[in-house]
C-alpha cells in the first residue's frame, strides 16, 4: 500500500507499508530472512506480505534458518551499495549472529576510517504474553545500545513505526528495530505516507506538572493507563516517548524532568543493568540539585521470561508495579 486512508492501523502493517515505500523510493533497498517472500507465507507476522509480489523475489528473499548467514550476506550487501533489511524472526535469535552484528556492522565504519558504511536495518520482535518461554521473548535492547556504531529503535505506536522504519532504511548506519510482538496488533492512528520520525528523537506524548513517566515500546500501554488513571487522583504526569534507544535524546528527557522534579523509568526488559540505569545515572549526575526525589526504576524481574501465564503477567512491568513507584517517588 502506498497512501494512508484507513482510520486505523496495526503496526504490522504500518512497517509493511513502510517496507513497500522504501523499496518503491529506492531500488537498492532489499529484504531478506526466513519466510519473508510470498510464497513463504509473506513473513509469520505478515510485515513482509505482498513485497515480493509488487518487488520480484530478488528484491524479497526468503532464507535458510540461519541467523549468521542473514546478517553475514546482509553486511556484505551493505558494503556492496545495497540497503538490507534483514528481518530476524524473534530478537533472542540475534544471539546467533552477534559477531557479525558487533565486530562487523558497528564497527567497520570505524576500522576504515570512514571510508566504509553499513546502511543495514536489523528487524526483530520481541515481547512477553504470548506463553513463548525463555527463548523466544527478552527484549535485549541494552546489548546493542552498549554496542558503539549501532543505532536502536523501539516503536511504541502504528505512526512512529512507519516513519522510523524509512528514517533506519536511509541511514548510513546500521540500526536494530524492536518490535513489540502484543502491539503488532494495537490500532493506532495510520503514517502519513514518505514521513519520516527523526533518529535520536524523543516525544512528550503527555504533558505533566508532577512527575515524568520515561519508557518505550509496549510499556507506553500500561505507561498511558497509569497516568490516566492518577490523573484522576489529582496528579498530573508527563509521559516521555523515547521511541530511539541509541542514541538517547537526553536534551527532551531532561527538560522534563526539570519541570517535574521527579521522574520513573518503564521497560520491559531486565531492570538490571538496563536502560533505565543508564537514563537515572544520567539525571541524578545532571539533575541532582532540581531533583525532588532518587529516580524510580520498573521492569521485568532478573530471570528468564516464564512460560507459566500466570508467571509471565507478573514478570513484566504492570499498572500496579508502575502505580507504586510512581506514588513512592512523589511521597
Amino acid at each position: 500500500m502506498s497512501e494512508a486512508k484507513a482510520k486505523r492501523m496495526n503496526m504490522s502493517q504500518a512497517i509493511n507499508m513502510a517496507l513497500h515505500d522504501a523499496m518503491a523510493m529506492d531500488k537498492s533497498v532489499v529484504v531478506l530472512g526466513e519466510d519473508v517472500a510470498d510464497p513463504q507465507g509473506g513473513g509469520v507476522f505478515k510485515c513482509t506480505a505482498g513485497l515480493s509480489d509488487a518487488f520480484g523475489t530478488d528484491r524479497v528473499r526468503s532464507t535458510p534458518i540461519s541467523e549468521q548467514a542473514i546478517i553475514g550476506a546482509a553486511v556484505g550487501g551493505a558494503l556492496a551499495g545495497l540497503r538490507p533489511v534483514a528481518e530476524i524472526m524473534l530478537m533472542n535469535f540475534i544471539a546467533v549472529a552477534m559477531d557479525q552484528v558487533v565486530n562487523h556492522a558497528a564497527k567497520l565504519r570505524f576500522m576504515t576510517g570512514g571510508q566504509t558504511h553499513v546502511p543495514l536495518v536489523i528487524r526483530t520482535a520481541t515481547g512477553a504474553g504470548f506463553g513463548t518461554g525463555g527463548q523466544h521473548a527478552d527484549y535485549l535492547e541494552a546489548w546493542f545500545a552498549h554496542t558503539a556504531g549501532i543505532k536502536v529503535v523501539a516503536p511504541s505506536n502504528p505512526g512512529d513505526a512507519y516513519g522510523l522504519m524509512l528514517s533506519c532504511i536511509f541511514d548510513d548506519d546500521p540500526c536494530i528495530f524492536v518490535e513489540s510482538l502484543p502491539l503488532y496488533f494495537a490500532q493506532g492512528e495510520p503514517p502519513v505516507s514518505g514521513e519520516r520520525v527523526p533518529l535520536g528523537k524523543a516525544k512528550v506524548v503527555k504533558e505533566g506538572r508532577d512527575i515524568t513517566l520515561i519508557t518505550y515500546s509496549r510499556t507506553m500501554l500500561e505507561v498511558m493507563a497509569v497516568a490516566t488513571a492518577l490523573e484522576k487522583e489529582g496528579v498530573s504526569v508527563e509521559v516521555v516517548d523515547l521511541r530511539t534507544i541509541s542514541p538517547l535524546d537526553m536534551d527532551t528527557i531532561a527538560a522534563s524532568v526539570r519541570k517535574t522534579g521527579r521522574a520513573v523509568i518503564a521497560h520491559e526488559a531486565q531492570v538490571d543493568f538496563g536502560v533505565g540505569a543508564e537514563i537515572a545515572t544520567r539525571l541524578h549526575t545532571e539533575l541532582f540539585s532540581e531533583l525532588k526525589a532518587p529516580v524510580g526504576r520498573v521492569g521485568a524481574a532478573r530471570s528468564p521470561v516464564p512460560f507459566s501465564k500466570a508467571l509471565e503477567q507478573e514478570f513484566i512491568p504492570t499498572k500496579d508495579r508502575i502505580t507504586a513507584a510512581v506514588k513512592a517517588a512523589l511521597k
